[in-house]
């Protein structure tokens, strides 16, 4: 799940760095898609169950959040569907993950 989400933000990062104007959308983007990462890293040293759950939980709010600015990036014409899909597959891919963590987590607690 570190990986997955390192590479998604470095793959967001690249994507913003091609986009001009538009910076204050861009900057969300990109602090939402890095924070997932920022926050699933913390998560792995977390200072009990219930902290390791509240940073996947935020990871996962971050996720929707990312999820939202490329539905506006896409709807605006900022970027194309085509650009957007791989980027939409890999999000929902770690959104998935971190319900399935989470939900692992909680029955554990």
């Amino acid at each position: 799940m570190r990986e997955s989400s390192t590479d998604f933000a470095v793959k967001i990062i690249k994507l913003c760095e091609t986009i001009k104007g538009h910076h204050s959308l861009t900057n969300q983007l990109e602090r939402s898609a890095t924070s997932i990462g920022a926050n699933i890293h913390e998560a792995n040293y977390a200072h009990g169950k219930a902290d390791f759950i509240a940073k996947l939980q935020i990871a996962l709010k971050e996720c929707y959040e990312t999820e939202y600015w490329l539905e506006l990036f896409v709807k605006s014409e900022i970027i194309g569907c085509d650009i957007a899909k791989d980027l939409y597959n890999q999000c929902g891919t770690i959104r998935r993950i971190l319900i399935a963590s989470i939900n692992t987590a909680k029955e554990k607690q």
